[in-house]
């Protein structure tokens, strides 16, 4: 298998595929996309590979306001079932825990800034995280959390949030964290959500953000060697 056909969910301008795509482009995979801030336009399931979905700002329970979230969630569940290769990022986990069932709901610390994850047990022999440090060092940016859904394995922890990364069968991996953020992307999301950076135990001063881009290489490392396995994957 050569070049890839991979379909990414975008909810708000400001959260795209960050690393992804220059991950994407690099390896000569194409890139196809439903931004549904704009139009709701699905792709046939026969003419991708992966699905991709990225953050946003709103809930999974938001269906009054953002009537385009059944949908999403159903064209989710679809590509899990068919085998796709399913990667959700935040809200892009928060999504794919719901499509398989699994209760989303505000977690009891909102979760903003560079903050060290640990892999569970399960997460160290994973496909997944296998060769990965057990502590990494990655974004959070998030107010809600979900259940495990029934039949997901859950991968990665920190003390703020129990849920941080859940596998489910071989091709879905769901981040509640963020790898693929950028210079610029952190920056997006400071200039549009920079009001959520309030008092909290668990919530950085714009300014600790900021100094905490040093770790985004290495994120963003971490994540190419997630989509390099991704891609084996896709070849079985």
């Amino acid at each position: 298998m050569g070049q890839l056909r991979i379909h990414y969910f975008q909810h708000v301008p400001f959260e795209d595929l960050g690393y992804i795509e220059t991950w994407c482009r690099d390896k000569g995979h194409s890139l196809t996309s439903t931004k549904w801030f704009e139009s709701g336009n699905l792709p046939e399931l026969a003419d991708i590979d992966w699905l991709i979905v990225m953050g946003g700002p709103m809930g999974v329970y938001d269906n009054d306001t953002y009537k385009w979230l059944d949908t999403e969630k159903a064209f989710i569940k679809q590509c899990i079932d068919t085998g796709k290769i399913v990667i959700g990022i935040c809200l892009g986990a928060q999504l794919i825990a719901s499509a398989l069932g699994a209760k989303v709901y505000p977690n009891k610390e909102k979760e903003i800034g560079w903050f060290p994850v640990q892999l569970t047990e399960t997460g160290k022999r994973s496909h997944w995280f296998n060769d990965f440090p057990q502590i990494f060092t990655v974004l959070h940016w998030h107010g809600d959390t979900f259940d495990l859904p029934e039949g997901g394995e859950l991968l990665v922890k920190t003390d703020a949030c129990l849920n941080q990364a859940f596998a489910y069968q071989k091709n879905v991996l769901a981040l509640q964290f963020h790898f693929e953020t950028t210079a610029q992307s952190l920056s997006n999301m400071i200039h549009h959500c920079g009001h959520e950076l309030v008092k909290g135990d668990f919530i950085q001063t714009e300014t600790a953000l900021v100094s905490g881009a040093d770790h985004i290489p290495v994120a963003n490392s971490l994540l190419q060697t997630i989509l390099d396995k991704a891609v084996l994957l896709t070849k079985q």
